[in-house]
């Protein structure tokens, strides 16, 4: 129970600040249910981009060792010194209920060459290699955006689920039980003074007889 002084203008602020927090405790919960349905679209939006990249990943680093196999290790990181192409990534603010999640852009530039040196020294396996890394970096992208955007909404859940208890469990039974107990001691109050005016109504009508 909240420590107040049990008067009726304590009453009223008590009620209104009740419906203030049952407001908020309304919204709050809105606010967690559909962060919590858009996380799960995410989390499984995530699980199918995991499982492609795992897949192309695994099967390029494949072919890059078959390459490093037949080349040698100092072969193929010497083809590979020079990037093809350059690459720009831009990160900006995207909002999912009011939580700042990050946007990733990727661009790539227009040379025309996708490998990064001649073919006079190197495999198949190594081209095959570079390219599919190539076409796959855009999807590892997306999906740190995913996972990152999956971790601040999880936070963002876990503070907003936090609030929702307090405010259910703690707040809002105490100012409850506060005015209960306010109203009940007014209306104490109010029986005692009639209860008082009665007797000095019997009084004064004593004296007169």
């Amino acid at each position: 129970m909240i420590n107040v002084n049990p008067t009726r203008m304590e009453l009223t602020k008590l009620k209104r600040r009740l419906e203030t927090a049952q407001r908020g405790h309304k919204l709050l919960k809105d606010k967690r249910d559909e962060m919590v349905r858009r996380f799960m679209a995410l989390i499984r939006r995530n699980q199918d981009l995991r499982k492609v990249v795992d897949e192309k990943l695994e099967n390029a680093i494949s072919k890059f060792s078959v390459a490093q196999a037949i080349m040698g290790t100092e072969q193929v990181y010497e083809a590979l010194l020079c990037p093809a192409r350059e690459a720009s990534i831009t990160i900006k603010r995207n909002v999912i209920m009011n939580v700042d999640v990050p946007e990733i852009d990727f661009t790539v530039g227009e040379e025309k060459n996708d490998l990064p040196y001649g073919f006079a020294f190197t495999t198949g396996e190594l081209d095959k290699s570079v390219l599919d890394m190539a076409n796959l970096l855009p999807d590892l992208i997306k999906l740190a955006e995913i996972e990152k955007t999956c971790n601040i909404l999880a936070d963002e859940i876990e503070k907003t689920r936090r609030r929702v208890n307090a405010l259910e469990h703690i707040m809002i039974p105490e100012m409850e039980e506060t005015i209960k107990f306010i109203s009940m001691k007014l209306e104490d109050n109010e029986r005692s003074n009639i209860t008082r005016l009665m007797k000095v109504k019997d009084m004064i009508a004593e004296e007169n007889v």
